[in-house]
């Protein structure tokens, strides 16, 4: 299991930024086929940084959108600089 293939890109909207600042939560349009464990492990490998809690949906275009809230002690906002979102 390759992290990047179960994480197609950031989810970049204002709405999200404003949700990495206040909620400490990153959000990635993500793979149908992998489930919310495998989302899980993907980030935590590739940014090496706790995940807290893993929601997801799918949108009116097919696309499935995950929404991952990080353990207190980590900074969405540090994940955000490095993929030069914020």
């Amino acid at each position: 299991m390759d992290p990047l293939d179960i994480l197609k890109h950031p989810h970049i909207t204002e709405k999200n930024i404003s949700m990495v600042e206040k909620e400490n939560k990153l959000v990635f349009i993500v793979d149908r086929r992998y489930n919310k464990q495998d989302i899980k492990q993907a980030i935590e490998k590739l940014f090496e940084v706790k995940v807290e809690k893993v929601n997801t949906i799918i949108t009116r275009k097919g696309k499935k959108k995950a929404f991952i809230k990080l353990k207190p002690k980590y900074s969405a906002a540090d994940v955000a600089v490095k993929l030069g979102i914020v």
